[in-house]
């Protein structure tokens, strides 16, 4: 298991909530489609670093800063001899290198190059650690997860790890000699105590309770459930998955407070949210069934 594990992080629960709720433009909808693809990466190459035997440590999505510098790592691999730097690049299609820049080939278009992206994360890496008195070097790697990934005129000298190569990459990897000690877990918690938590809210659209469509979003596939038959299930018509419709209010009123985390929990707000589908009653019985009540009467809220 990873010394640090990967979470999803809130700025794409948000965006999802978004874009089942409102109408997001193309540009939008196309960042909030690319963070999804890169965590989706991220959890395949996960599948491949859950593998490794002892003797690796595993620290994935470290936020980090230096000298007023954030720099975000995907995965961090630490072995006896060395820190191995992972940069992962979900992409897919067919691309070429040329002139030290990657670029799609239909159609055109340049990217932004992750080789770029990898030395500037290693040299603030090295700074960090360094500071806090840690030497150890570090390796860098890009590695393309999609196996529908192509790369024309890739050379041989830069640190790239292609879909075909990384079976054998991460066999090589396990084997390497390794035997840890304290040195490499006081590194491994330092960056993990140097870890910072993200504001989602910085790199999303403004929005207001009232720009959002209410009802009960499916936890599967994000449609709007219904209640079948006035009973206490609710179904998702287009991926028909059922569920109670307590643990779907619970679920949704974890949404309200990630989209709206200043408001205060009432029975009047989440009635509102999940659009009535169920009594002002049944809704109160779930929140106090579930969440500390506080106030009293028309001032009651729950937390």
């Amino acid at each position: 298991m990873a010394y640090k594990l990967r979470v999803e992080k809130d700025e794409i629960k948000i965006w999802r909530f978004l874009n089942a709720r409102m109408k997001l433009t193309k540009d939008e909808k196309q960042h909030f489609l690319n963070l999804e693809k890169g965590f989706k990466g991220e959890l395949m190459f996960d599948q491949h670093t859950d593998k490794l035997p002892a003797g690796h440590l595993i620290l994935n999505d470290l936020l980090l800063e230096v000298d007023g510098r954030k720099f975000q790592i995907d995965t961090v691999g630490i072995i006896q001899e060395w820190i191995h730097l992972f940069e992962i690049k979900n992409l897919e299609g067919n691309y070429i290198y040329e002139n030290g820049k990657i670029c799609r080939v239909n159609p055109r278009k340049e990217i932004s190059n992750p080789l770029d992206q990898v030395k500037r994360s290693e040299f603030l890496l090295r700074k960090l650690i360094e500071s806090y008195g840690f030497h150890l070097p570090i390796i860098q790697h890009v590695v393309f997860i999609n196996p529908e990934f192509t790369l024309y005129q890739a050379p041989l000298d830069v640190p790239l790890i292609m879909p075909t190569q990384i079976n054998a990459f991460m066999k090589n990897y396990s084997m390497a000699p390794s035997t840890l000690n304290s040195l490499h877990y006081n590194l491994a918690e330092k960056l993990v105590s140097l870890h910072q938590i993200d504001d989602p809210f910085l790199r999303v659209r403004r929005y207001r309770f009232g720009d959002l469509k209410k009802g009960i979003l499916c936890g599967t596939c994000y449609s709007f459930m219904y209640l079948v038959n006035g009973g206490d299930n609710l179904v998702c018509p287009c991926c028909g998955a059922h569920e109670k419709m307590d643990s779907a209010v619970l679920r949704n009123v974890k949404e309200l407070q990630l989209l709206f985390p200043d408001a205060k929990i009432t029975t009047n707000l989440v009635f509102d949210w999940c659009e009535g589908i169920v009594s002002k009653k049944a809704f109160r019985r779930v929140l106090k069934g579930n969440y500390q009540t506080l106030g009293n009467k028309k001032y009651t809220y729950y937390e």
